[in-house]
């Protein structure tokens, strides 16, 4: 499981830090800082280097092009498209709390367990189903619409 420092954790190392320690403090801290323009982009290699998952299979499991998905995990391109983060977080097997912060980093509203296709996915998440059909299929039942695009 990754590691994750909690902000009470971090305010404490900022209560030792002096103002020449600030460029360690940021280095060592960076995967935990949100406010970083490529914060996303760290997380999301961070979490699929922990699971041993390459970028260009999380691309073609998502459904895109290897060049537009870096261009949108690097966030040089920027999407509105939650569900093509989702997918990619799917994809990259994330853990509910880990799509969560996924999508906060990318700047998205957190799967919230208060809305019904929310639910959908973050049930299909705790049971560790990875298939977009599979998902799809569920939020179809539940009368959502599904999470990969029409083609």
């Amino acid at each position: 499981m990754m590691e994750k420092k909690p902000t009470d954790e971090l305010n404490k190392l900022l209560e030792d830090t002096s103002p020449d320690q600030l460029d360690k403090y940021f280095k060592e801290n960076s995967r935990y800082m949100t406010d970083e323009k490529k914060g996303f982009y760290y997380y999301f290699k961070d979490v699929l280097a922990e699971k041993k998952i390459k970028l260009k299979d999380v691309y073609s499991f998502a459904g895109v092009s290897e060049s537009y998905g870096s261009q949108i995990i690097s966030m040089d391109k920027h999407t509105t498209d939650r569900d093509l983060i989702i997918r990619m977080c799917i994809a990259g097997h994330f853990s509910w709390d880990e799509t969560s912060r996924a999508l906060k980093l990318y700047g998205m509203n957190e799967l919230y367990a208060k809305d019904k296709r929310d639910a959908c996915i973050i049930v299909a998440i705790k049971n560790r189903i990875y298939k977009l059909d599979e998902i799809d299929d569920l939020l179809i039942k539940q009368g959502q619409k599904k999470i990969t695009p029409d083609e």
